[in-house]
């Protein structure tokens, strides 16, 4: 703990200093970060320090086991999150990011254990979607690939709760809003995002395209909506 105080030291006497420009323009401006960022509470997973990003770049919402609840009346740190985000910030890209060796996710996958931590059970039910697709979709996994592939498939059904928020609802449906499933694989120091055309994760490169999962399009159920937006 003396050694992260320490570190605290540093930031007022170097990192603010070579930053106060930054920091004043932050100050003076307000902010307007670039991406909602969902991640997992895991000490291992920096957002910023993954995607190199500057104070400002990001809103960020860490929890165990990068979870989105699905929208409900009952108030909650991550719905709060999400809408402030949407409707306050104008976010216009929405990223829920897992990673290996998750330790929310190997509970998910075996939850022997977890009587002693009754509200850790009860957060972790809303990953049962991922732990029900890969018993029932998968073949036999070892429990290592096994804890991988709830991790993978709990972004993907995370991304599924986010649809049923209506500020993130309602951008999708104006083209505004754009999802992104990311997954950080800690050994490779790699990045896979979830691929919206396939449905399979592929590594980020720089060289290809970025995948989605649900680009910028707009998306309207009625027709009687583009017939009036034609007028």
């Amino acid at each position: 703990m003396n050694e992260l105080i320490g570190r605290v030291f540093s930031f007022e006497k170097h990192t603010f200093p070579n930053q106060s420009d930054l920091y004043g323009r932050l100050a003076r401006d307000g902010q307007s970060p670039k991406a909602l960022m969902i991640s997992c509470a895991d000490s291992r997973i920096v957002p910023e320090h993954i995607m190199q990003a500057e104070p400002g770049d990001l809103f960020v919402c860490r929890n165990a086991g990068n979870i989105v609840p699905p929208y409900a009346t009952q108030n909650g740190g991550v719905t709060s999150t999400v809408e402030y985000a949407v409707l306050a910030l104008g976010i216009r890209d929405i990223i829920v990011c897992g990673h290996s060796d998750c330790g929310a996710m190997k509970a998910v996958a075996n939850p022997a254990g977890l009587e002693k931590m009754p509200n850790v059970a009860a957060w972790l039910k809303h990953s049962s979607a991922a732990e029900q697709v890969v018993s029932s979709a998968y073949d036999d996994l070892d429990p290592v690939a096994r804890v991988r592939a709830v991790s993978l498939e709990n972004v993907v059904a995370q991304l599924a709760h986010l649809r049923t928020h209506p500020s993130v609802a309602a951008g999708i449906a104006r083209g505004e809003i754009a999802l992104h499933g990311w997954f950080v694989d800690i050994n490779e120091g790699m990045v896979l995002g979830l691929d919206g055309e396939t449905g399979r994760f592929v590594p980020l490169r720089e060289s290809d395209a970025l995948p989605v999962a649900l680009p910028h399009r707009q998306r309207l159920a009625s027709g009687v909506e583009f017939a009036a937006a034609a007028e």
